[in-house]
């Protein structure tokens, strides 16, 4: 992972809020468009779907459906379940986030929308 990707991920665990929905917002406007480092945090981010922190789990599954559209491999295919979960959080929030986003992955392409979900 580059040295600019690896510091931006580190700061969305920020533990000042301020400094960590900036980065969000900068990480969200990155990934508005394709890139190409999306598999170097694909895993960082699904495993985060499961955090004990909700900040962590909803900023991991808006960024990841924001990366559906950066996925050629199809990895949203295994990754989608988690999110479909998420989107019964028990933090209302967190779920209402999650439930936001989901339309970035069915708006990626004909094979995320046609992704089983289990």
């Amino acid at each position: 992972m580059n040295k600019t990707t690896r510091t931006l991920f580190d700061k969305l665990r920020s533990p000042d809020g301020d400094a960590r929905y900036r980065t969000f917002l900068h990480v969200l406007e990155e990934t508005d468009k394709r890139v190409d480092w999306a598999y170097e945090v694909w895993d960082q981010l699904v495993e985060g779907l499961h955090d004990g922190d909700n900040h962590q789990r909803a900023i991991a599954a808006q960024v990841l459906a924001n990366l559906a559209k950066s996925d050629p491999q199809n990895r949203m295919a295994k990754a989608f379940p988690a999110l479909l979960k998420l989107t019964r959080d028990e933090k209302f929030v967190t779920a209402r986030h999650c439930l936001q986003s989901l339309w970035k992955v069915g708006a990626a392409g004909v094979r995320q929308r046609e992704s089983e979900v289990v």
